[in-house]
């Protein structure tokens, strides 16, 4: 996930004049409020056997959660990963079933609320924010908790990281897969801010998350990593970047990393974890503006999964 995408009055409005033009904020009533289920969208159309695409809900901000499910549903996407972050309806898991019951399109993964920007969401203890992750995971079905790894300010949780993470995931079904993140460039110098370190591949992590946004941030090679991830990958962020010092989360085929490449290897070794488009649409002009890359994102992931190269024999 971008850290974190920076507010944008004017895209705020133009978001705002989309929604009363389009009737209003469905998220505006949504807590406490029984909606009537939609039919669901026909998905998943020429998709590659056992790999979901999903797209996250912070791909549509600054709309709301609730219009991040409108689009995927209407878009075609398998499924929605949840950003938990200031927006009530994010936080609530009784408002996110209201939202999956009316768009017919399930949650596969909850983002824990662990960017800056979240901080204080669900209190500040970082251990009671990722059970509560759990719960609303295993509420609505969701496979995947994805969390970051901590900050090096957080020292004690950083300290039990690693051994907490597995007992967790020794509670439950759920997956916590932990994400890569990238350090940070200063003078000439890369300063990490996480601990026990800003990658997780060399960490004894059961599942991690891979975001090709951040693989671009940080210079690494995103076909290495997921080679030496290879089956504790369960979670791909798909987004681009061209390698600037800044998580630009672009369409993918837009920037300089392996996108293409990356999908069709998954694709050939029968990946069964979830490829969710996590890409900053915040710049968009228009809702069809923001629909139109969410759409091309999608079709991206749709061709190269079903691109798996054909090896010897087959």
């Amino acid at each position: 996930m971008p850290e974190p995408f920076p507010p944008s009055p004017r895209a705020g409005e133009r978001a705002a004049a989309d929604r009363d033009a389009a009737g209003g904020d469905p998220s505006a009533e949504l807590v406490g409020a029984p909606l009537t289920p939609r039919r669901p969208a026909a998905r998943g159309r020429g998709r590659q056997p056992g790999a979901t695409i999903a797209l996250s809900t912070a791909s549509t901000y600054p709309e709301s959660t609730a219009a991040a499910f409108e689009m995927a549903a209407r878009l075609g996407y398998d499924g929605i990963e949840v950003m938990v972050w200031t927006d009530p309806v994010s936080q609530s898991a009784d408002a996110l079933r209201q939202l999956v019951d009316y768009y017919g399109i399930p949650i596969v993964a909850v983002h824990a609320p662990c960017l800056l920007l979240t901080q204080r969401v669900w209190g500040s203890e970082p251990w009671a924010k990722l059970r509560r992750a759990q719960s609303v995971a295993e509420k609505l079905g969701a496979s995947t908790v994805v969390v970051h790894p901590p900050f090096r300010w957080q020292r004690d949780y950083a300290k039990e990281f690693i051994t907490g993470i597995e007992r967790m995931a020794g509670e439950t079904d759920v997956r916590f897969a932990v994400e890569n993140m990238f350090p940070l460039r200063a003078r000439g110098r890369k300063v990490s801010a996480y601990a026990p370190d800003w990658s997780p591949v060399d960490d004894d992590y059961a599942q991690v998350t891979l975001d090709l946004s951040h693989t671009s941030v940080s210079g690494s090679d995103a076909l290495a990593m997921a080679d030496k991830l290879g089956e504790r990958l369960v979670h791909l962020h798909l987004a681009d970047g061209t390698g600037l010092a800044k998580d630009e989360h672009l369409v993918p085929g837009r920037g300089e990393q392996p996108c293409a490449e990356l999908l069709e290897r998954l694709a050939g070794r029968h990946f069964a974890g979830t490829v969710v488009v996590e890409i900053n649409t915040r710049r968009a002009e228009s809702r069809a503006a923001r629909e139109f890359d969410l759409a091309e994102a999608l079709a991206f992931a749709r061709l190269n999964l079903a691109a798996a190269p054909v090896t010897a024999g087959a």
